[in-house]
């Protein structure tokens, strides 16, 4: 009984909080009419009701992408403040994705010659001021050899990544296995800190983790494939974390040696998983924007897994939490970011 009495105020605050940030994600009519906008400062208005103090110095695919990221961070944030400590965790290392995407530019901003200046400013430094961790990667912008950032990572969860990393752009000049090896750590993280979740929490996130790391999979697989990267190298960067298709089927698709086998062996793959029905995979997904296909079916086989228990304030709060982490992440990548890149492309070919 005691137990109750903690759990039920925290999440019906935290349940009724959310219920603000969730109108801040566009419905399908609003996505719709983003497809009818052919002007970008007109298009900026349109989008800034659900990007609120959006700031930007310029109409560029750069500015406002780094604008529509600050504002889903500070949604993040808020969230953050409103959540009970086990999902103030999950949060936490949520963002850990965003922390790699700082240390990934620092780095190679480093390889070219940047300033600390010039560096700073390919860096999101709220997700370090949530994280707690503004110290640290303000040190690393100091920072201007390769050998120096190594050692500066001695003691951090990064280290072996960027070890890794470094010795292979060294002797290659390529940073994919350094990109790959940060991207699988942020991957491995999320499955570790699993374990330190309430059951119903647990039960939901665990379901998200899997279906994001099961993409991660395919994506580096399919990159992989796609570039002809060395299979045993390539299998170093998988995480061990299975939804739809187990070891075995992951190796297989490991092994294939072109992009069109790789898609259709996927595809029959999918087809043959009673979650994912059949009618939904009629034919073979599509090479062009493959990655994107597979989310969607993904992300439609997340939201249909769990039916929202009215009287169970835990269950829902937890679901609406990953629903607006998801959804406005979606909105940006799928929705609002290609049409910019095409509003300001068709802008470029008039001017021309």
């Amino acid at each position: 009984m005691r137990k109750t009495s903690v759990i039920v105020p925290a999440y019906s605050y935290t349940l009724i909080k959310i219920g603000f940030l969730k109108q801040l994600i566009m419905d399908e009519i609003t996505l719709n009419k983003l497809k009818e906008i052919k002007d970008i400062k007109e298009f900026v208005e349109f989008i800034g009701y659900y990007y609120p103090e959006m700031t930007y110095s310029a109409y560029t695919i750069e500015e406002i992408e780094r604008a529509l990221f600050h504002t889903y961070f500070k949604i993040i944030g808020k969230i953050i403040s409103y959540s009970p400590l086990s999902m103030r965790t999950f949060l936490k290392n949520f963002l850990l994705k965003y922390e790699i995407m700082n240390i990934k530019r620092i780095i190679l901003g480093t390889i070219l010659g940047m300033s600390t200046n010039e560096k700073s400013t390919l860096v999101n430094k709220l997700v370090e001021t949530y994280l707690e961790n503004t110290g640290f990667i303000n040190d690393l912008l100091e920072i201007s050899s390769l050998d120096e950032i190594q050692l500066f990572m001695r003691n951090t969860k990064y280290y072996e990544s960027i070890r890794e990393g470094i010795l292979y752009f060294k002797r290659t000049n390529e940073t994919f296995v350094l990109e790959a090896f940060l991207d699988r750590l942020y991957y491995e993280n999320l499955k570790d800190e699993l374990k330190y979740l309430r059951p119903k929490e647990k039960k939901m996130i665990s379901l998200y983790v899997k279906y994001i790391t099961e993409i991660y999979n395919l994506n580096i697989l399919y990159r992989g494939i796609k570039n002809n990267i060395d299979r045993n190298l390539l299998s170093q960067f998988l995480v061990a974390s299975y939804l739809f298709l187990d070891e075995n089927i992951i190796n297989e698709l490991l092994n294939h040696k072109s992009v069109d086998d790789f898609i259709i062996h996927l595809t029959q793959y999918l087809s043959s998983t009673k979650e994912m029905k059949l009618p939904l995979l009629r034919s073979p997904i599509k090479q062009k924007h493959l990655i994107w296909e597979i989310e969607k079916l993904y992300l439609n086989y997340f939201f249909k897994s769990f039916e929202i228990k009215v009287d169970d304030i835990e269950y829902k709060t937890v679901f609406r939490i990953i629903e607006v982490l998801i959804k406005k992440d979606k909105e940006i990548r799928l929705n609002i970011l290609p049409r910019v890149v095409k509003i300001l492309h068709e802008k470029y070919k008039v001017l021309k």
